[in-house]
């Protein structure tokens, strides 16, 4: 069984940086644009489908990702130069071994996959309860939604290569790209202050608590636990692991930074304790979480909670839901299980308030002790 880098090792390249040199190193000018010479997005999409009538099959991706996913590298020191230190802290620490993937080899073997199984659900289910975790604010968002200051380095660098090469529709095409995730970085402004707005208004040291939960990578998620670590507030990161190296995001609770090796009980544990979901921007692995959780509701396989997309013209544009009701494959009732908020008080107070009108305490205690955030 191969021994895995120590974190030693892996800290000692992140390049420290004094806090003060980034504070105040100066901002670089972005790059002019190119002239208008090349089409654009929808444009080059346009021209390709007139040319061919037919579908055009792909050619099947290779066992390895060409461009690495965001979680493949820590977050950069320029960011936050204390990063580092408190990544190697919970990489370093028990709770992020996988019982499933560091116990021995007999452990591998098929038929003790129900003990892998059981391993993977027990040890997170023992620890949270240990720390009085009794409800969760579940956060889902893309992990490609940086920091603004972080979007902005990108859409530099991306203006940089496409100057130097401004006939290249590729760097073009990237260009692009970079303007949309800076305007939708504000998004992970929003997550931090939510996750702070819960973890302060959550907070009940002396009995249960209701802490945010995210998957625990970078993008939305990072933003999320960043918002309880300013707090100075628990949160929980439930990560994966992957067949690439992956790191998780240096905001969670050191004793609540959980790696699962089945997404089967790392979904079951982000539901368990749910009170509430927030969905974010975002792909995959937004979408899988969110339709697999609507489903359950619809299906009332769980008890309905307040499930919340943020940015409304965004999740429209992804998901007509009125069409789908209009072609009969879902009913007008299902539409009311979810709604839509653009800002961190807006998910707060409709939190608050789905409770209310259920008559139910968002967590042993009346929902509104909790007071509604003024914007």
């Amino acid at each position: 069984m191969k021994k895995r880098k120590s974190v030693t090792k892996s800290s000692a390249r992140i390049r420290r940086i004094d806090e003060n040199e980034v504070e105040n190193a100066p901002q670089k000018p972005l790059p002019k644009r190119p002239g208008k010479g090349a089409a654009s997005l929808r444009e080059v999409g346009g021209v390709a489908a007139k040319k061919s009538a037919k579908a055009k099959v792909p050619q099947p991706v290779g066992d390895r990702r060409q461009t690495p996913l965001p979680e493949a590298h820590p977050k950069p020191p320029q960011d936050d130069p204390r990063a580092a230190k408190r990544l190697a802290k919970i990489m370093a620490g028990p709770t992020y071994k996988s019982a499933a993937d560091n116990d021995p080899d007999f452990l591998r073997h098929p038929l003790t996959r129900a003990v892998r199984l059981q391993l993977d659900y027990y040890k997170p289910e023992v620890l949270m309860r240990e720390h009085r975790i009794e409800g969760t604010i579940v956060v889902f968002g893309s992990t490609r939604t940086p920091e603004p200051k972080a979007a902005k380095r990108q859409l530099h660098q991306a203006l940089a290569a496409w100057a130097a090469h401004p006939g290249s529709m590729k760097l073009k095409l990237e260009v692009e790209r970079s303007e949309r995730i800076v305007e939708k970085s504000r998004y992970y402004d929003t997550a931090r202050k939510f996750g702070n707005i819960v973890s302060k208004a959550a907070a009940n040291k002396a009995g249960p608590r209701v802490v945010v939960i995210t998957g625990g990578g970078p993008g939305i998620m990072e933003a999320a636990n960043r918002g309880a670590f300013d707090a100075k507030a628990p949160s929980v990161g439930l990560n994966i692991t992957l067949p690439h190296e992956q790191y998780p995001n240096s905001y969670i609770t050191p004793e609540l930074c959980f790696q699962f090796h089945y997404f089967a009980i790392r979904k079951l544990h982000f539901l368990l304790r749910a009170r509430a979901m927030v969905a974010f921007p975002g792909g995959y692995g937004t979408l899988d979480e969110l339709f697999e959780t609507l489903t359950l509701m619809q299906t009332r396989k769980i008890k309905p909670m307040p499930i919340i997309l943020v940015g409304e013209s965004f999740w429209k544009k992804v998901v007509d839901f009125d069409f789908l009701v209009e072609e009969g494959v879902i009913d007008p009732e299902d539409t009311n299980l979810f709604w839509y908020a653009e800002t961190a008080e807006e998910i707060w107070n409709g939190i608050l308030e789905w409770y209310h009108k259920k008559g139910e305490p968002l967590i042993g205690r009346d929902p509104l002790a909790a007071e509604p955030i003024q914007a």
